[in-house]
């Protein structure tokens, strides 16, 4: 048998292509664990695999006990007429011993993830649970305000979980495409597929695939995704989905995970430099500014404004970024100060960026411009508080106004659901705040003379002869006064 892909060892052959091991020309019984187990041995015969690698090889969407691997390695010795051809060490893993003749090479990974430029910074502990946990998941969604880095998240993680899926993790700019149409056109391309007219015919050529699949800004075009992982999850059972969006599916078996903020440091940790640099926020901030300043030196007397920079900017990696971008111009006290004012200097992101990451303000112009009236309402209406507030509480405050009869239950839910809204973790009734950042972009609609005439225009236009005028004058009124 002419096999390029085929290693001798002994009276034994092992063709990769067949899956087969043959003995003197005839195929020994031996199951697909156990072959998948001896491929990935051979591929580095001498050298010892680690039990972790194995188990993630062999079994890459399961979660599985080392007996499992023991078994297997069981059978393999006993179908190799218990030649002593696989050792094993306690630490370091399983040993192809025996000598070898021919390469079996390595399974090439398979995927269109772009290079990563720097470190993921805060993330290892979240993306280590995420890896664990994605290998029993179908559908997993990463979810969050914007700028909180969803799509670098999503990133690190199928970085991770390449050698998982046997024909590869293929990455989706969802952002880039403006159509259901174009969704499918563009899933073609990136699987290589054929030609197809529908997402049924699309599922159909996926059905004996095994991969994962990134959509990244699904919510751009939330109705399709859903669509697609729902005739996915009927049609093609090995293929798992990998979602970012600000707003979750609410699709059957989707896991939620809402990306957290990077942490910020506590007034005690502005003792030394070096215990503030052990905070994610603050390490991501001084990264940046050092990819622009070489040989920047963070000094003591800079800490506490830094620790304000982090805490106004919630710990957000976007928001962190762009105020680095200033520090070369206005040094971390001037950028504290100006953060003092409104979040309209954060503009100068870097230019590789996509277009709604070129500035917060541009980020969250991206979900506001999706709300409903009423989600819009209540919105400004919660940028007037600095402090969370709970629905009876708010039910009081637009007594009298647009939003009386309006289901705030609701709404509320959905300001949750696209990450415009936080809760605050705590006993009683559920408490809602918007994060400084969100609060300040909302603040500042109210205070923009154009924003204020378009929201007059479009209230008047959606009730008729019961014109919003008089709750976004008051709005307004009210913000004038907000800190």
């Amino acid at each position: 048998m002419n096999d390029s892909a085929a290693v001798s060892f002994g009276p034994y052959t092992f063709h990769r292509h067949q899956r087969l091991v043959s003995k003197a020309g005839w195929p020994v019984p031996l199951g697909g664990r156990a072959l998948d187990i001896l491929a990935v041995l051979l591929e580095a015969p001498g050298q010892f695999i680690s039990k972790a690698t194995l188990i993630e090889r062999v079994w890459p969407n399961s979660v599985v006990e080392d007996n499992n691997l023991r078994v297997h390695i069981v059978a393999l010795r006993r179908a190799l007429d218990g030649q002593r051809v696989i050792l094993n060490h306690p630490q370091r893993g399983y040993c192809f011993a025996a000598p070898v003749q021919g390469t079996l090479p390595t399974v090439p990974a398979q995927h269109n993830l772009v290079a990563r430029l720097s470190p993921v910074l805060g993330r290892d502990e979240l993306v280590a649970v995420l890896v664990r946990r994605i290998a029993g998941q179908r559908l997993l969604t990463l979810t969050g305000v914007a700028g909180i880095g969803k799509s670098t998240l999503a990133l690190a993680l199928a970085e991770r979980v390449v050698p998982r899926y046997r024909d590869g993790v293929w990455w989706v700019d969802v952002t880039s495409l403006q159509t259901p149409g174009e969704l499918l056109g563009h899933l073609v391309t990136v699987l290589q597929l054929d030609p197809a007219d529908s997402l049924d015919e699309l599922a159909r050529q996926l059905a004996s695939r095994q991969l994962l699949l990134v959509l990244d800004g699904a919510d751009l075009l939330l109705g399709a995704c859903r669509t697609l992982v729902r005739i996915l999850g009927e049609r093609a059972p090995q293929v798992s989905v990998l979602i970012s969006s600000r707003e979750a599916l609410l699709a059957p078996g989707e896991w939620v995970v809402r990306v957290p903020r990077l942490s910020v440091p506590s007034p005690s940790a502005l003792a030394s430099v070096e215990q503030a640099l052990a905070w994610p926020a603050v390490q991501l901030f001084v990264t940046r500014v050092r990819a622009s300043q070489q040989g920047f030196m963070l000094r003591p007397q800079e800490l506490a404004p830094l620790r304000e920079i982090c805490r106004r900017l919630d710990g957000i990696p976007l928001a962190l970024e762009l105020a680095a971008a200033q520090v070369d111009a206005l040094g971390i006290g001037g950028v504290q100060q100006q953060l003092c004012m409104g979040l309209h200097g954060l503009s100068r992101g870097r230019r590789t960026a996509v277009e709604r990451h070129r500035s917060l303000t541009a980020a969250l112009d991206w979900s506001y411009a999706r709300l409903s009236l009423p989600e819009c309402w209540l919105f400004l209406q919660l940028g007037l508080f600095k402090m969370a507030v709970t629905l009876p509480t708010l039910s009081e405050m637009v007594s009298g106004t647009e939003l009386e009869h309006a289901d705030l239950a609701y709404l509320l839910a959905r300001l949750v659901n696209m990450s415009l809204l936080g809760v605050e973790p705590g006993l009683g009734p559920t408490r809602y705040r918007l994060l400084n950042c969100v609060r300040s972009y909302a603040l500042a609609q109210l205070r923009d003379p154009l924003q204020v005439a378009r929201l007059q225009q479009g209230y008047g236009e959606c009730l008729g002869a019961f014109s919003g005028r008089p709750f976004v004058l008051q709005l307004v009124e009210q913000a004038a006064y907000a800190q």
